[in-house]
Order: structure tokens, then sequence, then C-alpha cells
């Protein structure tokens, strides 16, 4: 008995290949796989007139695809560590002369539709075509690195003059003050031997503007300098007025009692029994009775008191009779 191997079903078929090439699930497998193989080499074929050249990505450039007519695995792209051609290298594997010959083999082999077997090979006057359109696609990468490099180069060189102007401006010598500017530049900056120019000085005064000749001015105040007096603390009044901050203001001593810091315990266990009594249900028996009511001994409920044997309603009649005797005793030893 033959034995055959199916690479297309992957699976063993006992019937031979030529009965099985015809079977229905096989040819319905094999339609597949080359509509799945043909979409690849579709793409492939759109860039043999309009190449395309790309900047090396080793994320996207080193991906590869399985040939079925070869049974290996090829780089899709190629690439010199630089720059990819996209699907050179599926291009270049369709043009190889081995690969026509497994072609064939797998048409012949799995018995493929012949109409589509031009699809998966190239001929030389594609891959010519491919190759002078590889060269028109580095021409033009190259022009337009070209061209990025000198914007890239024409930025430079502008940050460079704007920091060299930066830099010369703040290196460039102080020019040299008019009369009016020294005579104002005096006017308004104290003598630096303490000498004082012949002006009258005032005192501080008011927030209205008016002002009064200083009795003794400090030594070496300018003219446009006012001396506001020697600061006096206070205890009063906020910052502005030069008072002391509360953190340094003295605390003083009560004489009375003085009350601790936080709740009493007993409004903390006041306030624990109240959390405690919000956890319980708010219509359970009892939750609205007033504890602080008078009672009397009728308070007992209508179904009587604890009991061990008989009827509830005999345990009611049986407190109100020992309840009467104890009255009765009571007032018995009052009179005594």
């Amino acid at each position: 008995m033959v034995v055959y191997l199916c690479k297309i079903c992957r699976k063993t078929v006992f019937c031979g290949r030529r009965k099985h090439v015809y079977e229905k699930g096989h040819r319905q497998q094999l339609a597949s796989v080359l509509h799945a193989f043909s979409n690849k080499v579709t793409a492939a074929r759109k860039m043999i007139k309009v190449a395309k050249v790309e900047k090396f990505n080793s994320h996207e450039h080193e991906q590869k695809f399985w040939c079925h007519c070869c049974d290996e695995e090829v780089k899709r792209h190629t690439s010199d560590g630089n720059l990819t051609v996209l699907f050179g290298g599926m291009l270049e594997h369709l043009n190889r002369p081995d690969h026509k010959k497994s072609v064939n083999k797998f048409w012949w082999t799995h018995q493929a539709d012949g109409k589509l077997k031009a699809q998966f090979l190239l001929t030389e006057e594609e891959f010519e075509m491919f190759k002078s359109s590889v060269t028109k696609a580095l021409e033009s990468y190259e022009e337009t690195e070209d061209i990025l490099i000198k914007q890239i180069a024409g930025q430079i060189r502008e940050a460079e003059q704007t920091r060299l102007e930066i830099l010369q401006r703040a290196l460039e010598p102080v020019t040299e003050s008019t009369g009016e500017e020294e005579e104002v530049w005096s006017n308004n900056v104290i003598d630096p031997y303490g000498v004082t120019p012949a002006v009258d000085l005032v005192k501080p005064g008011p927030s209205n503007g008016q002002t009064l000749p200083l009795e003794n001015p400090p030594i070496g105040a300018g003219p446009l300098l006012t001396f506001i007096g020697h600061r006096v603390m206070s205890d009063k009044g906020n910052i502005h007025t030069d008072a002391l901050p509360p953190w340094m203001i003295p605390e003083e001593e009560d004489t009375g009692k003085q009350q601790g810091i936080g709740p009493s315990l007993v409004d903390f266990l006041k306030h624990k029994e109240k959390v405690t009594l919000k956890k319980l249900p708010a219509n359970r028996v009892g939750a609205n009775f007033d504890h602080s009511a008078p009672t009397d001994e009728g308070w007992l409920p209508s179904f009587g008191r604890v009991w061990n044997s008989g009827r509830r309603w005999q345990s009611r009649h049986q407190y109100r009779n020992e309840a009467a005797d104890t009255v009765a005793k009571r007032k018995k030893s009052e009179d005594v």
C-alpha cells in the first residue's frame, strides 16, 4: 500500500496522490493557500514599476514570508543596514531559477490551475524594470535627504548666530554716561564716601503725603530716601504694623480651672453608645421606648410573664394574685 503525505492538507493519504488531488477537500485547501500567497505576491509586484526606499527599521524590515512552492522562509525586503528596498527580497526570490523549478513541480504535484502559475513567477524583463525603478528611488531618496540635511543645517546656523549675538551683547562694554545722567544718578544714589548733598531732609509723615523736616537726620541718607524711624514691636495689629506673630506672643496663665483637651470620658461613652445604636435596625422592638417614663405594676404585657407549665394567660393571673398578696402583707405589717 502506497502512503502519500499531502503538504497542503497536512495529512497522510492511503489512496495515493493521483486520487487525493482531485478530492473536494484538497481542492478547497489548495485554493485557500494560493489565494493567501497571491495577496503577498500582488503587493510585491506593485513595486516593479514604482519602487520604494526607506530608512532601515529592524522591527519592520526584517520580516520574512513562507514560500509554499519552495518550502522555505525568505526575506521580504532587501536592506544593507542603512536603507531598505521594500519587497526587494521577495521579487528577487520570484526571479530565481530554482523557484521556477519549484513552481512547476508544485503545480504538477497538486494539480493547480495553470492560469495562475504566471502570477508567481517574475520574468527577466520585469526584474530589469524593477532594478531601474530602484535606481530612481535611491536617487530621489538621496535628494530628499540632502534637502532635509540643508534645512537642519540652516536651523543650526540660525540658532548659533542667535547665541553669538546674545553673548556679544552681554560682553559689550558699558557706554559713558552724559552729564544729565550723572546728575540724575547723584540725586538718587547715596555718596559712597558718606557725604550727603545739601538738601533738606524730611520726617516721615502720614499717608496724605505731608512731610516734616528731620531734627537729627541719619548720616548718609540721600535726598530720595526716607527715614522711617526705629521699629517698635507691638503685640497688636498684624505683620504689616510690625506686630508679633501669634506663635511668639507669650501665653497668659489662666487662674481658673483649665479644661482638658478633647471630650470627657462621659461624653465619649455617650457617643460610643449612639454609634452602637445606629448600627441596629431602626424598626426593632423597643427602639422608640421611653426609658424615662414612669411605670407601675401594670407594665407587664398581656401575654403574662415567663412560665414553665400550663397556658400563657395563666401566668398573668398568677402574677396578679402574687402582687395582691404582697400588697395585703405590706398593709398588714403597716397596721401592726
